[in-house]
């Protein structure tokens, strides 16, 4: 039985506290920090097995001597909590994104590896029940185009409107679809990245309305990316990757559907919706293909499966370690470089 404690109260770590309730035969919560003492406690309470309260981290490691911590802490916040675990040779599990410091993670990662330390960072969408189905039909399908694009409105919490604080919408929301394309497409080669603001009216506002970029691939494919948090109804949400083969695609919703379209047979005379080609034309039927579901909460199996290889020392199963979460925010912050520079940026520049 191992000691888990938590570091950041809010609202991802509730999200977290609602798996390891779970994991009783295997972890003990023994300690909460959180700068708000309240908070900290609510959660000790929640737990109902003793745990502690504190808001001072370091005394928390010291008392309660943990085996693995989940730091759940905003952007910017990072950087003072790892390397104090990585003194004491202690695992743990950290939100996204891992920081706003593309040195910091780089000097964090480096540092992980030396001590051999069991990582994991919160990509949950990598463990969804869609993630092989769409790696297979990439796998099957060689894609020259993808579309993303994630639209929503501005979440409750002061610090995600300074984009100073959060990184923007892009690397504090969007990166979980950064994340998730790396995972099944491959790496990206180079990023364009456009913002606009003004469409927004909120207090204490100062951040990007909306952005959109342009990725090159290693292999060759493109990709544009749009995403913004100007949404003031359902109606205008989006959250939808496409990959484009040559005879069919496919649409994910994120943590909800996999949908193939097309690569069947068409039957003759059938009409469908035309796509240009040259001085022709070809027609797409339309006729749903395959429909995967996923079911559940993916952050269960993905925090469980951290805590299991605390225990067994093997990472083999851990989808998205500290080294390879250091790729996404490079992805992410190169981005966010272009939109400052206007110009084009080369994402393993940043990994140098």
């Amino acid at each position: 039985m191992m000691k888990v404690a938590m570091i950041g109260c809010g609202g991802i770590g509730e999200y977290h506290l609602s798996h390891l309730t779970t994991f009783g035969d295997i972890a003990q919560l023994a300690g909460f920090c959180d700068l708000i003492l309240e908070r900290a406690e609510k959660f000790a309470q929640e737990t109902g097995r003793g745990a502690t309260a504190y808001t001072d981290f370091r005394v928390m490691l010291t008392e309660v001597k943990p085996d693995a911590v989940f730091v759940c802490v905003p952007p910017y916040c990072h950087g003072e909590i790892e390397e104090e675990l990585i003194n004491r040779n202690i695992d743990f599990f950290v939100e996204k994104p891992l920081t706003l410091d593309m040195e910091l993670a780089k000097s964090i990662e480096k540092r992980v590896a030396e001590k051999g330390l069991v990582t994991a960072v919160g990509f949950q969408c990598r463990y969804d029940m869609l993630a092989e189905h769409i790696k297979e039909f990439v796998r099957q399908n060689p894609i020259p185009f993808v579309d993303c694009t994630r639209f929503g409105s501005i979440p409750e919490v002061f610090w995600w409107k300074d984009k100073k604080l959060s990184g923007g919408q892009l690397v504090e929301q969007t990166i979980h679809q950064l994340d998730y394309i790396r995972y099944v497409l491959g790496e990206p080669e180079t990023v364009f990245s456009m913002a606009a603001r003004g469409f927004v009216e909120a207090a204490d506002y100062d951040t990007d309305d909306l952005s959109a970029t342009v990725v090159r691939f290693e292999n060759g494919a493109l990709a544009t990316i749009g995403t913004g948090c100007y949404a003031e109804s359902g109606d205008a949400f989006d959250s939808k990757t496409v990959f484009s083969a040559k005879d069919k695609r496919g649409e994910m919703k994120l943590l909800d559907t996999f949908e193939i379209f097309g690569g069947q047979q068409q039957e003759e005379n059938e009409i469908g919706n035309l796509v240009v080609k040259g001085d022709g034309g070809l027609s797409s039927v339309s006729k749903n293909g395959l429909v995967y579901q996923n079911e559940g909460d993916p952050g269960f199996l993905c925090d469980r499966t951290f805590l299991e290889a605390v225990l067994s020392r093997d990472l083999s199963k851990i989808r998205s370690t500290y080294s390879d979460a250091l790729k996404t925010l490079a992805f992410g912050l190169a981005c966010n470089k272009s939109m400052e520079t206007g110009l084009p940026v080369h994402v393993q520049d940043l990994l140098k």
